[in-house]
């Protein structure tokens, strides 16, 4: 293994590492729901008696597989470290019995931050977590005519519906403001430190 290499590995997991806690101990305590897996497992938990976990682990490998099986091997294994880096920390700070919730307003500031950084790391690696991106590549994949971002536009508004839904307007809105915020934020970073990379998340 190179030093580049493993310089590149260690950004991928410190990246899911701080999804991970962000995502754990800020977004799903607050109910924001901004589109994504963790979003759609906080749904199904909503309507079905299981944790979170079992669901965000579930659709996960599930994601996985279904990438492989249309987007092939190349797609499977670059995904995976990283897919497998967010499950574990993900679990790991879901499962620990701490909580640094303090007012709401500094809460969504620290996970706007928080989430950019960790998402910043993974794709300046070009490095996928595997998430709903999956069905919009392959969506892209068979009707090019559509760009994949619009597809995965599409199925973030379904999870967002589905969040309205169980979680009422409160969390969809917020979700809706946190998502343009560390968006950009991930832009300025992507654009401040290097060249624009093409992102499969």
């Amino acid at each position: 293994m190179t030093k580049n290499t493993l310089r590149s590995l260690l950004k991928v997991f410190l990246g899911n590492a701080v999804l991970g806690f962000a995502y754990a101990k800020l977004l799903v305590p607050h109910t924001i729901i901004n589109g994504g897996v963790t979003s759609l497992s906080l749904v199904l938990s909503y309507f079905i008696p299981l944790r979170i976990t079992f669901f965000t682990n579930f659709l996960t490998v599930v994601l996985l597989l279904i990438g492989l099986a249309f987007l092939g091997r190349l797609f499977f294994f670059t995904s995976l470290a990283s897919s497998l880096a967010y499950i574990v920390f993900f679990n790991l700070f879901y499962n620990l019995h701490f909580s640094i919730l303090t007012w709401f307003p500094i809460d969504f500031v620290i996970a706007v931050v928080l989430i950019a950084f960790g998402y910043y790391c993974c794709l300046s690696e070009d490095s996928s977590t595997a998430g709903l991106d999956v069905f919009a590549i392959i969506c892209h994949k068979y009707w090019p005519q559509i760009p994949t971002s619009r597809y995965l536009r599409y199925f973030n508004m379904l999870v967002l519906v589905a969040g309205f839904v169980s979680y009422g307007w409160r969390s969809v809105l917020i979700g809706i403001l946190f998502s343009v915020c560390f968006t950009q934020l991930v832009g300025w970073l992507t654009h401040e430190h290097r060249e624009p990379v093409t992102a499969r998340n």
